[in-house]
């Protein structure tokens, strides 16, 4: 099964990051401004076939209420990550995501793109119940959803006790924890648990966190939005991870 993708940057970062899986690169009649032609160089750089259409094909290619700047891609329905070959891959010492039921797709792929500029090692995602790599995930992650390991796995408590094993501190995200800063020494191996939109963490995936952590917040904010969130917590642990935890 195969899936179009849309966007200049989206479309440039799977050419660059996975060309065999780009089956075919479809931008408008008439669009030939620099970004477009990037597109379009880099296809013929790859050896990959550039078809010209109407906007009014593309924008039926794309979907309705996509925003596709006159170019789409037909790639290979996306694959995850091997679990474990993700475990034993990451950079060390390791950092994770690990969300709990996010199913806005613009938040996956903002998170993912979180985590793979911060050098985190992999995403994990619930197989229910979350958002998975449809093509709205992938434009708003940027290209990164191309870039850093994503896995899905079937039983979330499970993975957690499976990364404890790991000697992978499992730290969840979430208000009234104690402060990130200086609650947690983010430079040991770490997975950091986030919580869906309005439900946070689940009781069952809190019970399995062996600390709970939150960011400070003014009086009369409840809470940020999942990839905020997330996006401030991998920066505090690249933060630490540089030899500067104080500042």
């Amino acid at each position: 099964m195969s899936r179009w993708i849309h966007g200049i940057n989206a479309v440039l970062d799977a050419i660059d990051a996975d060309p065999p899986r780009v089956g075919r690169i479809v931008a408008a009649v008439g669009r030939g401004d620099a970004r477009v032609q990037r597109v379009l160089d880099a296809a013929r750089r790859a050896g990959l076939p550039v078809e010209r259409l109407p906007s009014g094909a593309i924008d039926r290619l794309a979907g309705p209420g996509t925003v596709h700047q006159g170019v789409v891609a037909l790639l290979a329905e996306a694959s995850y990550a091997d679990i474990e070959a993700t475990l034993s891959g990451a950079p060390a010492p390791a950092l994770f995501v690990v969300l709990d039921g996010v199913e806005d797709p613009r938040n996956l792929g903002a998170v993912i793109r979180a985590a793979a500029a911060a050098g985190a090692g992999g995403v994990f995602l619930p197989e229910h119940r979350s958002a998975g790599l449809t093509p709205v995930c992938i434009k708003a992650s940027a290209g990164a959803a191309f870039r850093i390991p994503i896995a899905r796995v079937g039983n979330l408590a499970a993975f957690l006790r499976r990364l404890k094993e790991k000697r992978v501190w499992v730290i969840g995200l979430e208000a009234g924890g104690t402060p990130i800063w200086g609650g947690f020494d983010l430079r040991e191996p770490v997975a950091l648990v986030l919580g869906g939109e309005g439900k946070g963490l689940r009781r069952l995936t809190r019970e399995h966190c062996d600390a709970i952590v939150s960011l400070p917040l003014a009086a009369g904010v409840e809470s940020l939005n999942v990839a905020v969130a997330a996006g401030i917590a991998l920066y505090e642990a690249a933060r630490q991870r540089r030899g500067n935890p104080s500042g």
